[in-house]
């Protein structure tokens, strides 16, 4: 960390990502500007402890300026905000796909920033009940991060990454990557696979119940540890599946997965997913 104050702006400070953010940041020694224009959001941000501020006065002297808006709303916020920043200033946003769509305001004179959340590893060793509670992360359990600048400036990635691990704390790590690489991280990776697979998992679970009529309480219990194996196997293989249990999976993937899934890995694919999140009728690059 460096010795130096810095001075934060936290756009749209009172949404769901902007309070966990701002709930961080207040606890630094830097000076933070929030500025929220919902009325609900402003309403948070005060009872929170917090005082509001308006953006040309957040912004005009910032190191970095944090956009913590949803993803659709960054066109239109960025071009508000980023003319009144001054050269050198740090915009860093919490999501790569409007960074990866060309939607940001662009100005050559400033910094692109984009820093998202891996939160808690499924496999953290947690010694605390907040830290069991904390699932999302920025709160108790330790979380990496992945984080891409556009510039590859390594002064100003410095500057970036101490506030990165500060607005998402705690952070083990901060890896850097390019925003396309990002984009295949969150949405496809994470999004497309992974938060899907979580929720067929919970419709398996809800027909198991209630088509089969196994007792909630046992199909549940049944499913929670055996994510947990399947995910230690699959992932650290930390022990072999039974030649059984393989066979079934064959059937498994026979019958859910299509031949050709692997092609979301494909830039068109990338950018149809973009489109229809980012209500685009394409994608600028």
């Amino acid at each position: 960390m460096s010795d130096k104050q810095l001075t934060i702006a936290v756009i749209g400070a009172g949404g769901k990502m902007g309070m966990r953010v701002s709930n961080n940041l207040q606890r630094s020694n830097h000076t933070v500007y929030y500025v929220e224009n919902g009325e609900a959001g402003k309403a948070r941000t005060i009872e929170a402890g917090r005082e509001l501020s308006e953006a040309a006065d957040a912004v005009k002297d910032a190191d970095v300026v944090i956009l913590s808006v949803p993803d659709i709303a960054l066109g239109p916020v960025s071009e508000a905000i980023v003319p009144q920043v001054n050269p050198g200033t740090v915009v860093l946003t919490l999501d790569p796909a409007a960074a990866y769509a060309n939607l940001l305001f662009r100005r050559d004179d400033i910094e692109y920033v984009v820093a998202h959340p891996c939160h808690p590893s499924v496999f953290l060793q947690r010694k605390t009940q907040a830290e069991l509670d904390d699932t999302f992360g920025g709160i108790a359990a330790a979380q990496d991060v992945v984080a891409a600048i556009e510039s590859g400036n390594a002064e100003k990635q410095a500057l970036a990454e101490e506030v990165i691990k500060l607005m998402y704390a705690p952070v083990l790590d901060v890896h850097w990557v390019t925003v396309k690489q990002l984009a295949y991280l969150e949405p496809t990776l994470v999004e497309v696979v992974a938060c899907m697979i979580g929720d067929l998992l919970n419709e398996a679970l809800s027909e198991t119940v209630n088509k089969v009529g196994v007792p909630e309480p046992a199909a549940r219990a049944m499913l929670m540890g055996h994510v947990q194996v399947a995910l230690a196997n699959g992932l650290r293989g930390d022990n072999p599946f039974s030649d059984a249990c393989l066979i079934a999976m064959d059937y498994g993937r026979e019958k859910l997965i299509k031949d050709d899934w692997k092609s979301i890995f494909d830039d068109t694919e990338l950018d149809s997913v973009l489109k229809q999140m980012l209500h685009l009728d394409h994608i600028h690059r």
